[in-house]
């Protein structure tokens, strides 16, 4: 292993055995022809990167990709069926919450154990143990035992643990996802703390945001399979594509429009969106597509994407409508328009047509979700009319490796002069 490198892992596999019926366990065991009885499944299969010192490097992919059996392995909770795995220096892992806590045990107790655990002597903990306390800050809770304490005190009891012993590589597996959002803060803060000491993170999360912001290189693995390691911009446009189950551009997947699928298959949509209309027009279709292309929930911040929406009408309309906005969990408008404030109207539409639209615009919302509404409306006889509305129809996360203040980026040029 090179100087600078702090873990190598080398062509990991990872099988568990599968077996019908738990009667077939035995009969293998006991099988004298050595007759087997199970299939292989295999949670990781090939996986093989390195990590600098002084990395923060993202583990990306979705339920069930195998992160946290990679990272059980990488830690020695669990052994690899093939390949190794090399590490230089100590680790502080927050695999799960609570993991190596005592439940019966106070958390003055517990801090003392993982310590013990990690091959500090009572001594060396002894000069540690105000900073972990005051880092938690749960109060008297500390010398209550673990099984009285909230989740949130248990992430924070745990993370002031895992990061004040002094770790070269500290491993960290959604465990900030409990945390409100000043003990985040207080955690993000230490990590940049640690990286600016030559410390190594290995940072697991769906939160990719974060992901981004904190972390220069990610490793991507979908169903067991290492997928790719590169930048995490890469990483992550790769992660959405995958989300989606789309691994080819959007116009080539849907180059033709006798194949049955619709735009809205490939979103994830809100079970609760409210919907009205007067029915003489119906959105029958919409997407949200990023900057290449990709239908898809997440959208990077600064990049060009689009909003469509295709709408059958039922009856002859004069001059429809569309419109789309956007809108914070709170319910406030941030953005959006239509066709009219565009000036870029159909004059009439004739019942049975079907109409398509596309809004393209720059995304300059900050990082965060956010909520989508599409409409086409228009007046009749002067008054206004809801033809169709769909209103809070699906989640648009923006993803940022730079927030400013505000709800919306201005792209300040900072000059010394």
């Amino acid at each position: 292993m090179e100087k600078d490198t702090v873990i190598r892992v080398n062509h990991i596999r990872k099988a568990y055995q599968l077996y019908e019926k738990p009667i077939d366990r035995l009969k293998e065991s006991w099988s004298i022809t050595k007759r087997s009885y199970h299939k292989d499944f295999y949670a990781l299969k090939d996986i093989d990167f390195e990590v600098k010192r002084g990395e923060c490097i993202g583990i990306v992919g979705t339920n069930g990709s195998g992160k946290s059996t990679l990272l059980k392995i990488i830690t020695g909770v669990l052994t690899p069926t093939e390949g190794s795995v090399e590490t230089d220096g100590r680790i502080s892992a927050l695999l799960e919450l609570g993991a190596g806590f005592n439940m019966e045990y106070t958390g003055l107790k517990n801090i003392y154990l993982n310590g013990t655990i990690m091959g500090y002597s009572k001594e060396e903990m002894d000069e540690k143990v105000k900073e972990i306390i005051d880092f938690a800050e749960i109060g008297e809770h500390i010398n209550q035992p673990v099984k009285t304490y909230s989740s949130g005190m248990f992430a924070r009891l745990a993370f002031a643990v895992a990061i004040n012993v002094d770790p070269d590589i500290l491993i960290v597996d959604e465990a900030l996802s409990v945390g409100d959002v000043f003990f985040q803060a207080k955690c993000f803060r230490k990590f940049n703390e640690f990286q600016e000491r030559g410390k190594t993170i290995l940072f697991v999360s769906h939160d990719m945001g974060s992901v981004m912001k904190y972390c220069t290189r990610c490793v991507l693995i979908n169903k067991g399979e290492q997928v790719m390691v590169g930048d995490t911009p890469e990483v992550v446009n790769m992660y959405r594509r995958i989300l989606v189950q789309n691994m080819r551009e959007y116009e080539e997947i849907h180059s033709a429009d006798g194949n049955g699928s619709t735009w809205k298959e490939s979103l994830t949509t809100n079970s609760n969106f409210l919907e009205y209309g007067d029915q003489s027009a119906e959105i029958i279709d919409y997407a949200v597509m990023d900057g290449s292309g990709v239908i898809s929930n997440t959208v990077l911040k600064g990049e060009e994407y689009k909003i469509k929406m295709k709408v059958r009408f039922f009856k002859d309309i004069e001059a429809p409508i569309f419109a789309m906005k956007l809108r914070d969990l709170k319910g406030v408008e941030l953005t959006g328009t239509n066709t009219m404030y565009e000036n870029c109207m159909k004059e009439r539409v004739k019942a049975g047509e079907v109409v398509t639209v596309s809004f393209r615009q720059k995304m300059m919302l900050q990082g965060g979700q956010y909520l989508l509404s599409i409409s086409c409306t228009g007046f009749e006889s002067d008054a206004f009319v809801a033809h169709h509305r769909l209103v809070d129809i699906c989640n648009v996360q923006v993803l940022s490796d730079k927030n400013t203040v505000g709800v919306f980026d201005s792209e300040s040029v900072v000059e010394y002069e």
